[in-house]
């Protein structure tokens, strides 16, 4: 009989990264899994920064494309994608410090 999944990672398909999804209180978990969690979190947070630099380039050809439009209904449209693009990298610089927020307060 297969154990219940005690914590896993989940896809989020708005920020492209998985996310941690624990089923417990981080205190619950062993050290040994407290420790693989951290790694592979670690592996996926090593990709923010490049997913972020892949929003800033949309963001800077939506601009462009902003400047130059004509149809104000257009400019809307692209002014909105611009806004969702920025919320995703700031969604992203918040799931990015995650790991640096734990390691700061174990230290303490």
């Amino acid at each position: 009989m297969n154990e219940p999944l005690r914590y896993q990672f989940i896809q989020d398909e708005r920020l492209g990264i998985s996310l941690p999804m624990l089923h417990l209180d981080w205190d619950d978990y062993s050290s040994e899994e407290r420790a693989d969690i951290l790694l592979e979190w670690e592996e996926i947070r090593a990709t923010i920064p490049d997913r972020i630099l892949q929003l800033e380039v949309i963001i800077i050809e939506k601009t462009k494309q902003m400047s130059e439009e004509e149809n104000f209904l257009r400019s809307c449209e692209l002014n909105s994608e611009i806004h969702e693009l920025a919320s995703l990298i700031n969604d992203l610089n918040i799931w990015f410090r995650v790991q640096q927020d734990h390691d700061t307060k174990v230290h303490q």
